[in-house]
């Protein structure tokens, strides 16, 4: 390998680089901070292998983009004056330029993870650079804990480097021990700044290229367009090519599946103006030379996990101000330049600080695949640079296990360890080993990129699950075929792709509508996914027998990849669906899966209501589930109308019920069935017990023994008691028509227990004795005192009222005529016989001659003659 060129030209990076390399002969790890155009990327790693490790160690440099890491290690080639593919070369997904004897390699961090599983110690490896680590990919934080892992526990003389443009460096510090700390001024000119707010944002394709336009004609450089995505580009790029053409302009996209050949044109020299329409690829990853002029639409497609569904979606999304700055910068690199942002300065306020961790964004379980085949065993315990949620981990872990890749506790199947090995999150790796299995390597391959890659039937060439909200839903193309129904969307994108691969031209089942640079990224995709397949070993899996109907293979490898996004059609041909975990979805109008009662939910999209919106779904048959993952068990239930419990013995595919056929209850759920009904009437117990008049009696009796000495402490029997009461008066129960048929004042007598019944039933009896010695009952109310009605003449001696509760509580007396109708109400029988008896006597005696009617009814002697209520 050649000295370092000595005729580099001069970059901000070389001030510090000494220091860099005094840093890493001392210790074994760094954080570098340094701007966009510093030169980090570039003079780094060459100086560390030259100047500090062994002769024969190579240097891994992680990019978290694939475009980044092709266009850098061409450039390290190019100013180190090596060859592309021999002293220095790349790897990223379905592409290597490397050989055994190159020592510096560019890697996606995607890579550089599969690259561990076969090499855990980084034997050979003197130091792993992890670049842009400010964009905090999944990845890169999974890199980064990994080698971490490796220095601790293997490899002490290992290097870790980590640099950033925009990097907090404290956290780094923290996470890796004796680390030095270094920071590189960059090299930028000022950049004035325009806020230009679109007035409506469905216009932004006419207004961005009304800006570039203008823009053109003001500034001396090239001009950099930031967009969101691949589609806003290609439109962008249409409505601009013949003004470019006729203006001399060099118009050319940038995005991540670029071409290397169309990449190097966008990065290198030229005479001419040059339009870069780029997505955020272009933000720190990549340094083009010549921009002062950056229009920026502020808007970038993050993946992010929906909570309610689970799904890892590519979600539009407002950019961070950090992003925001690393943007605008790019515009003074050469000299003073202009950004022109196409949002307010209110907005510009409300923008968060900086983007949030992937890590705490999306779905694990490609991560905690990674590190089980690592070598870890508990993924919870695996010290993580920003640990995630012990949930995210856990579902991670759940939807390894439907994929057959883990088998007891944490530990890979030998399908799992095969997995970890394929270029593809979890769900397409386990698809394309199904395949693999029953003989379909192609057809496995094409669908699985087809699945992975960026959908070319989309009408906004957005990739799969991609959402923009639930004010702009964006369907896929619907087929030209009117009323066409079928068993899959995604077969129907199959079939009209391979068609297409065939011919290279669009078919007439979407009229021509498909997008030719994704398609070809499909196919290219596939082809590559087919030789890593062709190059596995054989393994068994799990899949079952195999499948010869080629249509029924690929639809049993749709739900071999989502086994977690089963749904049962609510009812004939209703749009609607339950789906597994009780999510309730809809498939939109362009689905032509239209008769299938069970589909799995290739493509959702969450729109913020209770239902998740399916654009693509695949119909399987019952008998394709997976037998370990079904079950029948009883389910009970209470059935309003009937006002009981009611057994089904419920077929299940994980949560989601299948079938259900009517049963008894089984004795061992009959303790369930009797919580089950006693919930059920605590939710009314009044209306449930339909309580009898001895029980309100007795209720009442005790509410006014409680106002009347709430020194006793007697309990209240409102709908709180009987909510505590009903669960042991529903024991053995299952309807409601049983427990009001319990003698439920016995029960509860035996609840309050004897001593308080005891003193119930004397200081607030239900019955009084009266001189006659008639017993007669008390009408207790809620609120007033209890009523005594009875006749005068059974009450003759009696001299005061009487009372009961201690003597505190003086009864309201009903006095009742020969008639027993009232003829005074009082609670004061002394007042009664001194002033209003003779009156009454003079009435009475006219009208009742046969009675006693005495002077003194005090000396008399009461009289039960003509019985009395109560006796």
């Amino acid at each position: 390998m050649s000295a370092t060129p000595t005729t580099l030209f001069p970059l901000p990076i070389d001030d510090i680089l000494p220091d860099v390399l005094a840093d890493l002969r001392r210790v074994p790890n760094l954080a570098l901070a340094a701007p966009p155009g510093a030169g980090k990327s570039t003079r780094v790693p060459p100086a560390i292998l030259h100047h500090v490790l062994n002769a024969t160690d190579k240097l891994l440099l992680l990019q978290p983009r694939r475009l980044a890491a092709r266009g850098l290690a061409d450039r390290i080639a190019t100013e180190q004056q090596w060859r592309l593919g021999e002293e220095v070369g790349y790897h990223v997904r379905f592409e290597r330029r490397a050989q055994r004897s190159t020592r510096l390699i560019v890697q996606t961090d995607g890579m550089f993870l599969r690259y561990l599983a076969d090499n855990p110690w980084l034997e050979g490896v003197g130091a792993v650079l992890l670049d842009e680590f400010h964009e905090r990919s999944l990845n890169i934080d999974l890199a980064l804990a990994l080698c971490r892992r490796v220095q601790a526990e293997y490899r002490p003389d290992l290097r870790i480097v980590v640099m950033s443009a925009t990097l907090d460096v404290a956290p780094v510090a923290a996470f890796l021990p004796n680390c030095a700390i270094r920071q590189s001024a960059g090299r930028t000119f000022p950049v004035e700044i325009h806020h230009q707010r679109l007035v409506d944002s469905r216009q932004w394709q006419t207004a961005i290229c009304a800006t570039v336009r203008d823009t053109a004609v003001r500034t001396p450089g090239h001009v950099l367009v930031f967009l969101p995505g691949v589609g806003e580009i290609l439109a962008c790029q249409r409505e601009l090519r013949s003004w470019a053409e006729a203006e001399n302009r060099l118009l050319l996209p940038l995005y991540g599946d670029l071409p290397l050949e169309r990449q190097a044109t966008v990065l290198a020299p030229a005479d001419r103006q040059k339009i870069i329409l780029s997505t955020n690829v272009a933000e720190t990853s990549l340094t083009i030379d010549g921009v002062t002029a950056v229009i920026d639409r502020g808007l970038a497609r993050v993946l992010r996990q929906n909570p309610a569904s689970g799904i890892n979606q590519l979600q539009l999304e407002r950019i961070s101000a950090a992003s925001a700055t690393q943007r605008a910068g790019r515009a003074g690199r050469t000299g003073p330049g202009v950004c022109i942002r196409l949002w307010s300065e209110s907005e510009q306020r409300g923008l968060a600080e900086f983007d949030t961790p992937e890590i705490e964004r999306v779905e694990l379980s490609g991560a905690v695949l990674q590190v089980l085949a690592w070598g870890e065993n508990d993924a919870q315990a695996f010290p993580w640079f920003s640990p995630p949620p012990a949930a995210k981990i856990e579902q991670a872990l759940q939807l390894l296990r439907a994929l057959g890749a883990l088998e007891m506790g944490q530990r890979l199947t030998p399908l799992g360890w095969q997995m970890s090995r394929l270029p593809l999150q979890p769900r397409l790796a386990r698809l394309l080993l199904a395949g693999k299995e029953w003989g379909m390597n192609q057809p496995a391959a094409l669908l699985a990129a087809l699945l992975a890659e960026r959908d070319p039937f989309a009408m906004n060439s957005g990739r799969p699950g991609e959402t923009t909200g639930q004010s702009n839903i964006r369907p896929l193309r619907q087929p030209a075929r009117s009323g066409h129904v079928s068993r899959s969307d995604v077969l129907d994108r199959y079939e009209e792709l391979r068609a297409w691969a065939q011919r290279q031209s669009g078919g007439d089942f979407w009229q021509g509508q498909i997008n030719p640079q994704a398609a070809k990224a499909i196919i290219r995709a596939s082809e590559q996914l087919q030789r890593q397949l062709d190059d596995l070993a054989e393994i068994d899996t799990p899949t079952g027998a195999p499948v010869t109907d080629e249509e029924e293979a690929l639809l049993r490898l749709i739900l071999t990849a989502f086994p977690d996004r089963v749904a049962r059609r609510r009812g004939p041909r209703d749009s609607r669906a339950l789906l597994v975990g009780g999510r309730g979805v809809k498939l939109l109008s362009s689905s032509a899966v239209q008769d299938a009662e069970l589909f799995v939910c290739v493509d959702m999209q969450e729109t913020g209501g209770s239902e998740a919106l399916v654009r693509q779904a695949s119909a399987i048959e019952e008998s394709w589930l997976d037998n370990s993952l079904l079950s029948e068990s009883t389910i009970l239930s209470f059935d309003a109308t009937r006002e009981r419990v009611i057994a089904l013995r419920e077929r299940r595919y994980l949560d989601l019920p299948l079938a259900a056929a009517p049963t008894s209850i089984p004795e061992e759920l009959r303790p369930a069935a009797s919580e089950l009904l006693a919930a059920q009437a605590r939710l009314d117990p009044r209306q449930v017990l339909a309580a009898t008049e001895n029980l309100t009696t007795f209720e009442l009796r005790l509410a006014t023994l409680r106002r009347a000495m709430p020194e006793l402490n007697l309990p209240a029997i409102d709908d709180s008691f009987w909510q505590i009461l009903l669960p042991e008066l529903c024991m053995g129960l299952s309807s409601f028509a049983e427990l009001r048929q319990l003698p439920l004042l016995d029960r509860l007598r035996q609840h309050l227990g004897y001593d308080k019944c005891v003193l119930l039933d004397r200081e607030a009896p239900e019955k009084l004795t009266v001189p006659s010695g008639s017993r007669i009952t008390l009408e207790y109310s809620a609120e007033q005192p209890p009523i005594l009605a009875v006749r005068i003449q059974e009450l003759f001696g009696l001299r005061e009222t009487p009372r009961i509760a201690g003597g505190r509580l003086p009864v309201l007396l009903h006095l009742l005529g020969p008639n027993f109708r009232p003829q005074q109400v009082t609670g004061d029988l002394a007042s009664f016989w001194k002033n209003t008896y003779p009156e009454v006597k003079k009435e009475l005696k006219r009208r009742y001659p046969k009675h006693s009617w005495p002077d003194d009814p005090l000396t008399a002697t009461p009289e039960r003659k003509g019985g009395g209520r109560g006796w």
